[in-house]
């Protein structure tokens, strides 16, 4: 039998109100201790939670949430008490005093949900990305696989493919025979390639981990080019250093920002030049090398068409006199005066836009986006494969694949990487 376990699940304190959950096969006889007997179940109750030892702790509404019906599959119990650190901290002090109780760990809750087949893995790491999002973007597109929309398109998948399968043995079963009946040998490979053509609009749409850590924009140029001073425009704080001297920037800074909902990573590079660079400022070039490498945008400060390709150009200082505008589709601001910032972040926020899934789509991460593509490939093989022992070992390993989304052949190690970046009491 498992341990019950339990958990504050609301908001750090002090806090209006706490929520500590309580899920286990003793969840009910925990909350006959500390309020006497059980409420109706699911129905909020107002009682008074005492502890043997300590007596009175608080006056708090208890609800009995009995399993399998509830969100972790098990008995549940939940009490809505003051948010006052004291309060909580002594109400779990008389939970751990009950025997068989013990504290959750990160993500355990919603582990044992998946456990008992409340969620799939799909929902529960779509559950761990909305805990983290930030914007309404993120908000929106996860919503899709949190409510169950991608589980039950790959759910209908595995069908499909189990379908495919029995197909492929009747034609086995039946080859040597004429028999009236049989479905045509092609029927099951119709439904097979619009299975491939329906996951090639998933794998064609841009990966949730790009929407979950941000698309990252690097300012990039020569010394003096203005970078600085733009990445504290664009942050409105000053957390670059802004200096006229050549080389101040040595490292790549980078900090989190939203530009109309749509979550970006903003990187402060050092100057780029051939010549004329010490030892420790070397590395820094190298470092902003690499992070222009690795950028979804590039904002180039530099001479005009010297940058990156598809580099969105940007002239700094046009505020001062000797400020050289540059050409058409180029973004000319002024981070003293703040002129032009705000139609710069106007075209990042559009640029960004294009790079990340919209609301209604559905983004998976690049763990899910292997097994899909793994799954496209061998069910595309299977189609064209004459040989019918090779069309259904191709269509074991799609099934395989749609199992592993799916969570229903997860091993411990990646359950164990999923669950443990929830926060306590989830």
């Amino acid at each position: 039998m498992r341990d019950t376990i339990f958990a504050l699940s609301s908001g750090a304190p002090p806090c209006g109100v706490a929520i500590i959950r309580v899920s286990g096969p003793d969840a009910g006889t925990a909350l006959e201790i500390l309020t006497g007997s059980l409420p109706t179940p699911r129905r909020a109750s107002l009682r008074q939670v005492r502890s043997p030892e300590a007596g009175w702790l608080d006056e708090a509404l208890v609800l009995w949430l009995p399993g399998p019906n509830s969100a972790t599959g098990e008995d549940c119990a939940e009490i809505h008490c003051h948010g006052g650190r004291a309060v909580i901290r002594a109400i779990e002090h008389a939970l751990e005093a009950i025997p068989g109780l013990r504290r959750a760990a990160p993500g355990e809750f919603t582990r044992r949900a998946f456990s008992n087949g409340r969620i799939d893995l799909l929902q529960a790491d779509a559950l761990g990305d909305m805990l983290s999002a930030e914007t309404e973007l993120q908000r929106a597109v996860l919503a899709s696989a949190l409510g169950g929309g991608a589980s039950t398109q790959v759910a209908g998948w595995r069908e499909a493919i189990l379908s495919a399968s029995a197909a492929v043995e009747q034609e086995l079963d039946f080859s040597d025979e004429d028999e009236e009946g049989v479905a045509p040998a092609s029927a099951w490979r119709e439904t097979v390639l619009e299975a491939v053509d329906e996951m090639r609009v998933w794998l064609a749409t841009p990966s949730a981990d790009r929407l979950r850590q941000g698309l990252r924009i690097v300012l990039a140029g020569p010394p003096n080019s203005g970078k600085s001073s733009l990445f504290n425009a664009l942050l409105d704080e000053a957390a670059a250093i802004v200096s006229p001297i050549a080389g101040t920037t040595r490292d790549a800074i980078e900090r989190p920002i939203a530009i109309d909902g749509v979550p970006f990573i903003l990187v402060d590079t050092a100057g780029l030049r051939d010549e004329g660079a010490e030892e420790i400022e070397a590395i820094g070039i190298a470092r902003a090398e690499a992070e222009v490498a690795r950028a979804d945008i590039v904002l180039w400060l530099g001479p005009e068409g010297e940058g990156p390709e598809h580099a969105l150009e940007v002239a700094s200082m046009k505020d001062l006199p000797e400020h050289a505008p540059k050409g058409a589709g180029a973004k000319n601001v002024s981070s003293e005066t703040r002129e032009g910032i705000a139609e710069l972040m106007q075209a990042i926020s559009t640029l960004g836009r294009d790079l990340l899934p919209q609301p209604g789509q559905v983004a998976i991460s690049q763990r899910y986006r292997e097994h899909l593509g793994d799954a496209c490939e061998a069910l595309d093989s299977a189609a064209q494969m004459d040989d019918l022992l090779l069309a259904g070992e191709g269509l074991r390993q799609a099934r395989h694949d749609m199992d592993a989304m799916l969570g229903n052949v997860a091993t411990e190690d990646m359950l164990d990487s999923l669950f443990g970046r929830f926060c306590i009491g989830k």
